[in-house]
């Protein structure tokens, strides 16, 4: 049968380029019919690294995979160019070879699609007629039993950890992309690529003998017409080949996005593991965080799960506040969002304008947890929207990157790994795994930094991940006092990017150690971390000539920076599950460091801290602003910001503050007539010519007065979490905020008690994320310790409840809030503007 060859011209920028073909040295895809049934092999050099394994597809109206009769093949060249905005190099170049290979059965045709590049082999199914739902593959990946393998056991969000087995004797059991094996030598890495709402997500089961069968997520995989399958990835060579392979991302589409000037990479601080949920809800604590971001010159700041558990929180929410105090400093605010929120156009179109007006820069959405057909079609949906809103975008609870950063690069990274939130299974051999597994197809969000932790690693192993594991947004995880304690880490972080020129690895094994450079430009920065016992580490030179090296590593004490001059390889000492990171460049400069260009650095103190007031009120406030910083500051303007509807005195004003020199003023304070009730923040504000501001905050708990007769029960008017007391959306500035408890009170003759309760909005949705539902609490009300009034139950979804109970002869009140009857300590209740009439 005659074979005809396509010969494809490409046009790129103008010029015709030639037809590109396969390295001659790279590895061949071999596909062998015999008896109806298809196999392919891949070889490397001769040598077969993936044996004769089976190709084929079954669907509701055929079965593809077996009864197969060739029919004819055609080639074409694959050239193609492209740019990213993250990952492991930014200018990627694609030569590939892609050969057809044309089967029938019977009335039915299927086309077996295989690509050939210098760093791999990948392989898809056509389907030129609609033969219904797709039930199954036979697509499988046979190794020898012998091999050393790199597995991690199958969940949903792709969080285990990779363990190192082999082939054959691995447990017949699921198993996650990608999975790594080495076969004399040769490495193969087995994923996926380009996969979306066409098809279904797949796994790998072991079937024994080093057989691993792809499973499908869905039994049905619904199709309407012709289909193309994702692509079956086998990156195949070193492991060098495959660390630095971006194949995956070279089999997905092209990008959507035209315009992609807005996106731009960078680390950022998340505050998860600096503080949990409280420090998500505590607008202060994250202004901090953005001060510490600003005078790093980090562009981004992580507010995670609880900043939106109140159920009105496009009204009560402080994100709005805290972006515009974030922009006036450099720093762009990315929010959790919980997948339930934003599952369906409706709630999209109703939550995401919401963050898109309030200038939200990024989302880091959580919990989709399926690799199913129905929620690839939900990322078809969302990517779009979220580039069209100019949202970045991190993936949590989520697959793996099939090529989601060449088609959507406003995707910075995808967590799909067992990362640092987990509290076991991060040994460093692990970690010493992930560079080979793992981030090999695509950004990982790690989550790297944490010091403050306890960790299986050394500080300078810690940092090594800075660099070890590429994420178009790095989310660093520690807290500013962790990183003030280690002053050379803190260094390194401030210069390392996120995006990068060139990657190179330079030696290592999984789950024994790795040495890894990624370039920037002129720099290069390196990282190297071992699993077990201290050894020396080569650092070898990263091209001609002569190169200034700064190594951060473990001493005695601690982190300890040694300064190189070389032309050859460095040799390093290395802690036990410890490691290093160093800044590489030429020597004509004295640090390969650069200015980081934050906020220059002031000090403001208010005082008072705290003042409690009522509507039409004024009260006196004062404030200094201090420059800390290296070089003078122009353009001073210092005063409180109020509400809407309050009134301050003038501004005081500077034309020049020089380094160490003070500014200070008094202002006089009135509270609106209609003000919001609970805590206000009055933040008392130094701005620049130069475009960034200063503020430290005054409190004022601000509560209405009670008509003649009526008094407040003492309490302590906040939350069990310190903040306004709020059920339902309901403020209130006086009350009782508790779990469940007795509050006991003396009276005179009192003939009333009056109160608003429910639980406190601040734990809403904190037990069943599904269902948006918190504590669930019983209120009761006792005089004289006879039960007066109690409430039906009470839950976070629920409105505010207004009660009022008859206290006639009443000489001791109780107040009762006891467990709604699930046991959990999340029944923080709320007693709001908890008053008697006497």
């Amino acid at each position: 049968m005659a074979v005809r060859a396509v010969a494809v011209a490409v046009l790129v920028a103008g010029l015709v380029v030639p037809p590109a073909q396969a390295s001659s040295d790279g590895p061949r895809a071999v596909v062998s019919a015999s008896g109806g049934a298809v196999t392919l092999a891949v070889t490397l050099g001769g040598k077969t690294v993936v044996q004769p394994s089976p190709v084929g597809i079954t669907t509701e109206r055929a079965d593809l995979s077996s009864g197969l009769s060739f029919a004819s093949k055609s080639r074409r060249a694959i050239f193609e160019r492209y740019r990213t905005t993250s990952g492991k190099k930014r200018d990627r170049t694609v030569r590939a070879t892609e050969t057809t290979y044309r089967f029938t059965s019977g009335a039915n045709k299927l086309n077996l699609v295989v690509r050939e590049s210098p760093d791999g082999v990948a392989y898809r199914y056509e389907l030129p007629q609609d033969t219904g739902a797709v039930t199954g593959e036979a697509s499988a990946f046979v190794l020898p039993a012998d091999s050393p393998a790199w597995l991690a056991k199958f969940r949903r969000d792709y969080e285990n950890p990779f363990l190192q087995m082999t082939a054959g004797t691995a447990e017949p059991a699921e198993y996650m992309h990608p999975a790594l094996f080495e076969v004399g030598g040769t490495y193969a890495l087995v994923t996926e690529s380009d996969v979306d709402g066409r098809y279904s997500g797949g796994r790998l089961v072991h079937t024994g003998g080093g057989r691993y069968q792809v499973k499908l997520w869905d039994e049905k995989v619904a199709v309407s017409g012709a289909l193309k399958t994702p692509w079956r990835t086998v990156i195949v060579g070193s492991l060098a080949t495959v660390t630095e392979s971006t194949l995956v991302d070279d089999l997905a589409p092209p990008s959507r996005v035209r315009d992609t000037s807005w996106i731009k990479p960078g680390p950022a601080i998340w505050t998860w593991l600096a503080g949990g949920r409280t420090v998500q809800q505590d607008l202060a604590r994250q202004k901090e965080f953005v001060d510490y971001a600003a005078a790093r010159g980090w562009p981004y700041v992580v507010v995670d799960a609880g900043w939106y558990d109140d159920p009105n929180w496009r009204r009560t929410s402080f994100i709005p506040e805290l972006v515009r105090y974030a922009k006036a400093r450099g720093v762009g605010i990315h929010t959790w969002v919980r997948f339930s929120s934003v599952d369906t156009a409706e709630k999209r179109a109703d939550y995401l304008p919401w963050l898109r007006k309030w200038g939200v820069q990024g989302l880091k959405i959580d919990f989709m947890d399926s690799d199913g057909q129905e929620r690839y079609r939900w990322y078809d949906e969302i990517l779009p929207e979220t580039a069209r809103m100019h949202f970045l975008i991190n993936f949590h609870g989520a697959t793996l990157p099939h090529g989601v950063h060449r088609t959507w690069p406003h995707v910075m990274t995808t967590e799909a790994v067992h990362g640092a939130e987990k509290s076991s299974g991060l040994t460093t051999s692990h970690l010493t795994a992930l560079p080979f597994t793992r981030n090999v197809v695509g950004g990982m969000d790690y989550t790297p930094g944490g010091f403050h932790r306890t960790r299986a690693n050394t500080d300078a192993g810690e940092l090594a991940l800075s660099v070890l594991y590429e994420s178009g947004v790095q989310n660093l995880a520690g807290r500013p006092d962790s990183y003030d304690a280690r002053p050379l880490a803190r260094w390194f972080l401030e210069q390392a990017p996120t995006a990068w020129d060139e990657t190179r690895l330079l030696s290592g094994r999984p789950t024994e150690s790795v040495v890894m450079a990624r370039r920037d430009g002129d720099r290069w920065f390196v990282g190297g971390a071992v699993a077990g016992e201290a050894r020396v580490v080569d650092l070898p030179a990263l091209g001609q000539g002569r190169w200034l090296v700064e190594v951060v590593r473990d001493g005695v004490a601690g982190l300890v920076k040694e300064t190189h001059v070389t032309s050859g390889k460095l040799t390093i000492p290395v802690a036990k599950d410890g490691g290093f990171a160093a800044l590489v460049c030429r020597p004509d400069r004295a640090t390969c460091a650069r200015p980081t260009h934050g906020i220059p650095s002031t000090s403001v103190v208010t005082t008072p801290e705290l003042v409690s007031v009522q509507p039409g009120q004024v009260f006196e406030t004062s404030g200094t602003v201090t420059n800390t910083s290296d070089r003078p500051l122009y353009g001073v303007t210092f005063a409180p910001r109020v509400p809407s509807g309050w009134t301050v005195s003038g501004a005081v004003k500077a034309f020049r503050l020089a380094q160490g020199e003070s500014l200070s003023g008094r202002w006089t304070v009135r509270v609106g007539a209609n003000p919001v009730v609970g805590l206000t923040d009055v933040p008392v504000e130094a701005r620049f010519s130069a475009g960034f501001s200063a503020e430290k905050v005054t409190r004022a708990h601000v509560w209405k007065p009670l008509p003649a007769g009526q008094s407040y029960l003492a309490g302590n008017d906040r939350s069990v979490e310190g903040r306004t007391l709020t059920t339902g959306g309901v403020r209130f500035g006086k009350g009782i905020g508790t779990t469940p408890a007795d509050r006991t009170f003396e009276l005179g003759t009192c003939t009333r008690f009056d109160a608003t309760v429910g639980v406190d909005d601040e734990v809403d949705g904190r037990v069943d994320r599904a269902a948006g539902v918190g504590g669930s609490v019983v209120f009761a009300v006792l005089g004289d310790g006879r039960v007066l009034y109690e409430s039906p139950l009470r839950r976070s979804v629920d409105p505010a409840l207004p009660i009022s109970v008859d206290l006639g002869g009443i000489k001791s009140l109780t107040l009762r809030v006891t467990d709604g009857g699930d046991g959990t300590s999340l029944d923080n209740a709320v007693w709001g503007d908890a008053r008697v009439t006497c």
